[in-house]
């Protein structure tokens, strides 16, 4: 059984799934970044497949850029129009630099964020 790697993104601020948050996951090697891919949060907050399985399931350094800025600001531009209330927010975006070592395991790598402040863990 291969691995693979997945996140998910949780809303703290309002107790929910961060719908529509924009990432984008990079491979460092050697000093250079080479984007992987960009993706959109579901329904849920989750990816609709995983970042990395199989082949492409490699072992190095990795980082998921988190564009928590952009979801703020749309989910300010809504609760702005439903309640006449600004939602401040500090955070433009949150980069999480991890290493997987190897190929076969699961990595998770959940977000939990706020319009001040974030969590992570490696999951399983």
């Amino acid at each position: 059984m291969s691995g693979r790697l997945t996140t998910h993104v949780l809303d703290l601020s309002r107790g929910i799934p961060a719908t529509g948050l924009t990432l984008q996951l990079w491979k460092l090697t050697d000093g250079i970044s080479k984007l992987l891919c960009e993706e959109v949060t579901n329904n849920d907050g989750r990816l609709n497949a995983p970042l990395l399985e199989g082949r492409e399931m490699e072992a190095g350094c990795y980082e998921l850029l988190f564009m928590v800025g952009d979801y703020y600001r749309r989910a300010d531009a809504k609760a702005s129009a439903d309640t006449q209330r600004e939602m401040s927010f500090f955070l433009e975006q949150i980069p999480i630099r991890f290493h997987i070592e190897s190929s076969m395991q699961h990595y998770h790598v959940p977000l939990l964020v706020a319009p001040g402040g974030y969590s992570t863990y490696r999951g399983s």
